[in-house]
């Protein structure tokens, strides 16, 4: 067996909830992957070439028995956001300078959908989308918001004002521009592809490829934001539910497409709404749980392993994530606690994180090497456990990363 396969099954047995040899190991580097290298946030951003050197380097040191967060640490993105003019984004190396050169991406949230424009949302929404979300997040599409295509008819007349629509100069601009974008974004591609061939060409699986989310994720993350989404679940259920049930069939049939070039590959699932504190159990009851787990069956029945990223604290929503397919599911976790999400959720799904990421940048080599130990204590038994940290590792300092990886690979053992 090779020593990609000999990773490549320790993974799997997890997923299945069976031990290996022992546990797997699979820190989320993000900022570290940088530093590491001797690198910034903006080169990895920016230049496929440094980013590709850093991913080499990171694996060949710490020899994780996958790599997560190639897609994440969104490489080679940086032309391609300027080009967009972002406008809902801050990063490194950006125009505009919000952030630092060594900070990961920031999202910038605002309402994208207005109290008043809710009608507009529910009864057009392609219109919406168009004509106002688009030219909100990025200044590339602002000749859209004078689109007009609710108010055109497919008759031999009328369909001659689509052509005028399209053929002012600022959309001619546009399109132009999106035409350079596409051979950028296809450059990307085909540099991101040999940087994820070179990675399991050294033995070193990379599975977290595919994406889906939880339709009211997108209501509060993209159009109405975090305030807003949370009155909303109090004066404005229907359009909550209305867009959750349209957006819920997308979010099926996006799975689906990916279902047929991505099998056996992982789908990343972030949860950010779901979190304990910002809705109430009944809220999630009604307006999560029921479209997370409808999400989490298609990427199973497409032949896929759902990759739930529970972001935040999630311990009063332990029980509603038994209803995953067993063994067919990874469960990530940030703020919670293991050994409770082990009783929980030890025979029904793989859990990953825990790990305190702050004794990778503040603590001592025992107090790493405790903490290991700990967590491996509370979660390895029985199989179905991947270690990992709970969030990026960012700042981590080397000689504590390899104080970690040397406990998990001597102290896991099965």
């Amino acid at each position: 067996m090779s020593t990609y396969e000999k990773r490549l099954s320790r993974i799997q047995n997890a997923v299945n909830l069976q031990e290996s040899d022992r546990i797997p190991w699979a820190p989320y580097c993000q900022g570290f992957l940088a530093n590491y290298a001797g690198y910034t946030m903006k080169d990895i951003v920016y230049d496929m070439g440094k980013a590709k050197n850093a991913f080499i380097k990171f694996v060949n040191d710490y020899q994780p028995d996958m790599l997560l967060q190639i897609l994440n640490n969104n490489v080679g993105m940086g032309p391609i956001w300027e080009k967009l003019k972002m406008k809902n984004l801050a990063w490194a190396g950006a125009p505009d300078g919000r952030v630092g050169d060594n900070s990961i991406h920031q999202f910038l949230e605002y309402p994208l959908l207005a109290e008043e424009e809710m009608e507009e949302f529910c009864r057009d929404f392609s219109h919406f989308q168009i004509t106002k979300s688009f030219p909100r997040v990025a200044g590339l599409f602002d000749p859209m918001e004078n689109w007009k295509f609710n108010r055109i008819n497919p008759t031999f007349n009328a369909i001659v004002n689509v052509v005028t629509t399209l053929s002012t100069p600022e959309s001619r601009q546009m399109l132009q521009d999106c035409w350079e974008l596409n051979d950028m974004i296809a450059e990307r591609v085909k540099k991101l592809r040999d940087i994820e061939q070179t990675i399991e060409d050294m033995g070193f699986p990379v599975l977290d490829k595919g994406g889906a989310a939880v339709p009211f994720d997108r209501y509060s993350d993209i159009y109405r934001g975090t305030m807003d989404s949370m009155m909303d679940m109090y004066d404005n259920e229907d359009v909550i539910l209305s867009y959750s049930r349209m957006n819920l069939q997308i979010m099926k049939e996006m799975v689906r497409e990916q279902g047929q070039f991505l099998k056996g590959k992982w789908v990343f699932m972030a949860l950010h709404k779901g979190m304990d504190g910002f809705m109430s159990d009944e809220q999630y009851a009604k307006y999560y749980a029921p479209d997370l787990l409808e999400v989490v069956e298609e990427i199973v029945n497409c032949g896929m392993v759902p990759y739930i990223f529970a972001e935040g604290k999630y311990d009063t929503r332990l029980e509603y994530l038994k209803e995953v397919p067993k063994g067919k599911t990874v469960i990530h976790f940030e703020e919670c606690n293991m050994k409770e999400v082990k009783r929980v959720l030890g025979d029904v799904a793989c859990i990953e994180g825990g790990f305190p990421t702050y004794l990778l940048e503040h603590g001592t080599k025992e107090q790493v090497v405790d903490a290991c130990k700990e967590l491996i204590d509370n979660c390895a038994a029985g199989g179905g456990f991947i270690f990992s940290t709970d969030r990026g590792i960012d700042d981590g300092k080397p000689e504590l990363v390899e104080a970690a990886y040397d406990t998990v690979i001597n102290y896991g053992k099965h």
